[in-house]
C-alpha cells in the first residue's frame, strides 16, 4: 500500500492510477497477462521512476474491451490488434467529421452574413446543355444461323 502512495506521488496523480497487482485481482487474470497485454502493445502502462507498472482509468478501460472481446466473443491477440486499430481509425475520422462539419457550418453562417446569394450567383457557370445520353444505332445482333 505504502508503494501504491509513493508510486501516485512520482507520477504528480491521485486517483485513477493502480499497480498491477490491484488491476489482476480486480479483474481475476494474471499479472503475466497484463505485461503480455501491454508486449503485445494492446496496453500501455506508465511507468514510474522505478519501473513501476501505473495503469489508468482509460487503461483499465481498455482492458475492459479486450478481456470482453476475449473472453466473451472469443477473439485472439491478433484479431484484438486489428479491432483495437479499427476503433482508433475510426474514432479519428469521427473527429475528423466533427471537424468539417464545425467548418462548414461556421462558413455557412459567414456567408449568410455576406450576402451568399450574390456570391452564388457569380460563381455559377453556365454551361450550354449537352446531351448526356448518346442514341445508339440499332444493336448488331449475332446470328445464331448455323451453316
Amino acid at each position: 500500500m505504502v508503494r501504491a502512495r509513493q508510486a501516485r506521488a512520482k507520477t504528480g496523480g491521485g486517483d485513477g492510477l493502480y499497480m498491477i497487482s490491484t488491476v489482476s485481482q480486480k479483474y481475476g487474470i494474471h499479472p503475466q497477462t497484463l505485461r503480455l497485454y501491454e508486449r503485445e502493445g494492446l496496453l500501455k502502462p506508465s511507468r514510474t521512476d522505478g519501473n513501476t507498472r501505473l495503469y489508468s482509468d482509460e487503461d483499465l478501460q481498455q482492458l475492459e474491451v479486450i478481456l470482453n472481446l476475449t473472453r466473451d466473443l472469443g477473439v485472439n491477440l491478433a484479431g484484438i490488434e486489428i479491432i483495437l486499430n479499427m476503433r482508433r481509425k475510426m474514432e479519428q475520422m469521427q473527429r475528423e467529421v466533427n471537424e468539417f462539419v464545425a467548418y462548414v457550418r461556421d462558413e455557412l453562417v459567414r456567408t449568410n452574413q455576406e450576402g451568399w446569394q450574390e456570391r452564388f450567383q457569380q460563381a455559377l457557370v453556365r454551361l450550354p446543355p449537352t446531351q448526356i445520353v448518346r442514341r445508339v444505332a440499332d444493336p448488331v445482333v449475332p446470328s445464331t444461323r448455323q451453316e
